[in-house]
């Protein structure tokens, strides 16, 4: 037996100890710290094997050996071992092979740190737009898919010039429907950003209305479920009132900068864009202003982080400013608590509580999900900050389903 054979040999039994391991491992005898350190490292020890077997695999299917194996396409075998689609095996083959060019986001997926997912926004980014790499890394490490997906994709379409991305998005738009095994109605849309941001803080905000009043009146369903109902509520109404196309008057934020809006077109550096929707061309913002009441945040004019008082009631230059998100992006909010990133059904709330004698400030405002935000509450009342009387009201308030903190936007 060669050296090489012998040492696949070793690799193999301590592979097939670690199993053995894995399959002995119950968490009901260990703390809950001790589960929460297992939960980490296993997860990191997943991830590295899951970027190792793809390169063994990539490695053996250069020699054919998927056909020795019985299948035709290396695709299908990696989806059999892994569990998979053959779509997401080719992915996952086509990332393995990306990172060779990224050096830091292949030791990072080597080490377990990032996951094939992650690595594969990081090197289509860097790809497209070079340079960001150390940013969208440092930003998956500990983080979750979602934030990693939105911060590549805005590097992205950064790059591409706005006129060329928007003809792009207008001949890309569809709307699909069809039929499920239930017999329900389903389907999938895609709309340019300064329609489809409007439309969809329109459903959002009807979703949470009538969340809201099912919550008070003791009847709960999923969010989607509410999401579903508005969508049908809008229809109707805009029908009713004759207004069939009712997506014209635009309920979104625009972060445009005033050369570019005046001169219809803009320059390298210069922004414009829909507040979660991406870049969109100055022309574009200009047609959406006849049939839109814009709000306007003038670097010369008020200067938001001081608009503060006393209560609960948010200004309205106030409101403008938080519902842009944090400069020099303005790409809108997600919620503030590490590690989540919700951007939808979002409340406001004061990091120093009213009943504390915070303020109704910039800097005293962030946005949490319902979870979070209940979660901050509770740690506030253990910590003496929202006084008995107020503490009473809000535990009645919360059995009951209202007084609900004031909501961010969608």
């Amino acid at each position: 037996m060669s050296q090489v054979d012998v040492g696949t040999e070793s690799f193999l039994a301590r592979l097939c100890s670690l199993r053995q391991e894995l399959t002995r491992f119950e968490p009901g005898v260990y703390e809950t710290d001790a589960c929460a350190r297992l939960a980490e490292a296993l997860s990191a020890a997943a991830r590295a094997c899951d970027a190792a077997a793809l390169r063994a695999a990539a490695r053996a299917a250069e020699g054919g050996e998927h056909r020795q194996r019985g299948f035709t396409d290396a695709r299908d075998w990696v989806a059999a071992m892994a569990g998979s689609t053959a779509s997401e095996a080719r992915d996952a083959l086509h990332t393995i092979s990306a990172i060779e060019d990224t050096p830091e986001t292949r030791d990072a997926v080597l080490a377990g740190e990032v996951s094939l997912r992650q690595a594969a926004e990081i090197t289509r980014a860097d790809a497209e737009a070079p340079g960001c790499e150390g940013e969208l890394l440092e930003l998956a490490k500990g983080g979750s898919l979602g934030p990693v997906r939105e911060r590549a994709r805005a590097r992205r379409l950064e790059v591409i010039d706005r006129e060329e991305l928007h003809a792009k998005q207008r001949a890309a738009r569809s709307f699909k429907h069809w039929r499920d095994d239930m017999g329900m109605v389903c389907g999938t849309f895609a709309l340019t950003p300064d329609v489809g941001v409007s439309l969809v803080n329109r459903i959002m905000a009807e979703t949470d209305r009538l969340h809201r009043a099912a919550k008070r009146g003791g009847a709960m369903q999923p969010r989607c479920a509410f999401a579903a109902d508005a969508l049908v509520f809008l229809f109707e109404r805009a029908e009713s009132e004759g207004k069939a196309s009712s997506t014209a008057g635009v309920a979104a934020n625009v972060v445009i900068d005033w050369p570019a809006l005046v001169r219809g077109h803009a320059h390298p550096g210069e922004r414009s864009h829909v507040v979660g929707g991406g870049p969109i061309p100055p022309r574009v913002v200009r047609s959406m202003m006849e049939n839109a009441f814009l709000k306007l945040v003038l670097t010369d004019g008020v200067e938001v982080q001081r608009v503060a008082h006393v209560g609960r009631h948010i200004p309205a230059e106030l409101r403008t400013a938080l519902e842009l998100g944090p400069p020099p992006e303005f790409e809108g909010v997600t919620c503030a608590e590490l590690g989540c990133d919700r951007r939808y059904g979002l409340q406001w709330d004061h990091k120093d509580p009213v009943a504390n004698g915070g303020a109704t400030s910039f800097e005293n405002l962030q946005p949490l999900c319902g979870p979070d935000h209940w979660e901050k509450t509770e740690r506030d009342r253990a910590a003496g900050l929202l006084g008995a009387s107020i503490s009473s009201s809000r535990s009645t308030a919360r059995r009951r389903g209202t007084g609900r903190p004031e909501r961010a936007p969608p």
